[in-house]
């Protein structure tokens, strides 16, 4: 069984994701075998036509903060190229990327992956949001965001006695109730969503890197499924909670782990 990380030990590294600075102090000499991250979207601040701009009332949620806007999709595939550079060399050889964006994100994404010796796309992960759109015989969901997963080979092909890869989930925004609780950031994630990513791309006792941390939900879906959390956060306040959460979980895990 593997052990649980110790909880004074966990922290959220406060740094630049662009920076090799903040991997170092992360990770140290251990390499990630996962990268798991939900980095800032490509949020254009101008309608794709007409150069409009967009109407602020009808898309309250991408004006709370945190929140990084980019003018041009050339602006947003140089940032995926900076901090996926950074990340990279931080991983080990056959380390998956698993890359959440809206639909904007994926082609500077996939280019910047390409660009690093990650030329294979070997699924998208949809997570189909629950909505109030529904009558008695059917419920509407939307599709904001996919996971990307990125290989620097192919997918192995499955055998007929092994388990189906996951690539569709229906979820809400906070199905768990814990948004709330870990500061309510627009990008939190439920357990429910990541845990078959975390399951099927690493194992117990892995590192998993997020370079973009956020309110902390990968690395804490990464921590409660066993493995080893490396996260970095550029926001101070938003790391500060990111390590009181790991803390909490680690602490809440243990507790759990002796009432068995």
């Amino acid at each position: 069984m593997t052990s649980i990380s110790p909880p004074e030990s966990l922290r959220c590294i406060n740094a630049d994701s662009r920076e090799p600075a903040g991997y170092r102090a992360a990770l140290g000499d251990t390499r990630a075998a996962l990268l798991h991250t939900d980095p800032p979207y490509c949020l254009l601040t101008r309608r794709r036509k007409g150069g409009d701009l967009r109407d602020t009332r009808a898309h309250k949620k991408i004006d709370q903060n945190p929140i990084v806007r980019f003018e041009t999709v050339r602006d947003y595939r140089a940032f995926s190229e900076a901090w996926l550079s950074s990340a990279t060399a931080h991983l080990t050889p056959d380390a998956p990327l698993i890359i959440w964006t809206n639909l904007l994100g994926k082609e500077p994404i996939l280019t910047a992956a390409r660009g690093l010796g990650y030329p294979h796309l070997r699924g998208e992960y949809v997570w189909g949001k629950r909505t109030t759109d529904k009558n008695a015989n059917e419920q509407t969901l939307r599709v904001y965001e996919v996971a990307l997963v990125i290989a620097r080979t192919p997918a192995p092909p499955l055998a007929p006695g092994d388990l189906p890869t996951v690539w569709a989930v229906v979820g809400g925004y906070d199905d768990e109730g814990e948004a709330k609780r870990w500061g309510g950031h627009p990008h939190h994630k439920p357990f429910s969503v990541l845990e078959p990513l975390v399951r099927t791309y690493s194992r117990p006792g892995d590192t998993v890197l997020d370079p973009f941390a956020g309110s902390g939900s990968m690395p804490s879906a990464a921590l409660r499924l066993g493995r080893r959390p490396a996260c970095l956060e550029i926001e101070p306040e938003w790391a500060e909670r990111v390590t009181h959460r790991l803390r909490e979980t680690a602490r809440e895990e243990a507790q759990r782990a002796s009432a068995r």
